[in-house]
C-alpha cells in the first residue's frame, strides 16, 4: 500500500483543516487506516483509526482521548481515500500528521505516508 497525505499547511488558531490521505498500490478491503501526528521535539502520537466498514464508506472509529471532540476520521472506499477533519486548531496542534496502515489482522501499522505539515498560528 502506497499512502499519499495531503491538505496541510498554516492555519491560525481557531480555524479547520481536513486532511486527505489516498491509498493505491492493493485492495483497501479489510485495511484499518489511521492518522498519527509527531510535533517538534516529541514522540508520534497515535490520534484516530477506522476500520474497513464495506464497498463505499464508513467503518468503525477510534480515538485517543485527546483526539475526541474536535477530530474526526471518516473514509471514502470508492476514492481509498481517508480523511482527518480537524477543528478548533490550536498552536498545540502544529504537527507533521501521517497516515498509516494495517491489516485487520494485524497490530502493526505496516504502511506509512510521508507526512503533511500542519502550522497552527496564535
Amino acid at each position: 500500500v502506497q499512502l499519499q497525505a495531503s491538505g496541510g499547511g498554516l492555519v491560525q488558531d481557531g480555524g479547520s483543516l481536513r486532511l486527505s490521505c489516498a491509498a493505491s498500490g492493493r485492495s483497501f478491503v479489510n485495511v484499518v487506516m489511521a492518522w498519527f501526528r509527531q510535533a517538534p521535539q516529541k514522540e508520534r502520537e497515535f490520534l484516530a483509526s477506522i476500520s474497513w466498514g464495506g464497498s463505499s464508506s464508513g467503518g468503525i472509529a477510534d480515538y485517543t482521548d485527546s483526539a475526541k471532540g474536535r477530530f474526526t476520521i471518516s473514509r471514502d472506499n470508492a476514492k481509498n481515500t481517508v480523511y482527518l477533519q480537524i477543528n478548533s486548531l490550536k498552536p498545540e496542534d502544529t504537527a507533521a500528521y501521517y497516515c498509516a496502515a494495517r491489516e485487520r489482522s494485524s497490530m502493526k501499522y505496516n504502511y506509512w505516508g510521508q507526512g503533511t505539515l500542519v502550522t497552527v498560528s496564535s
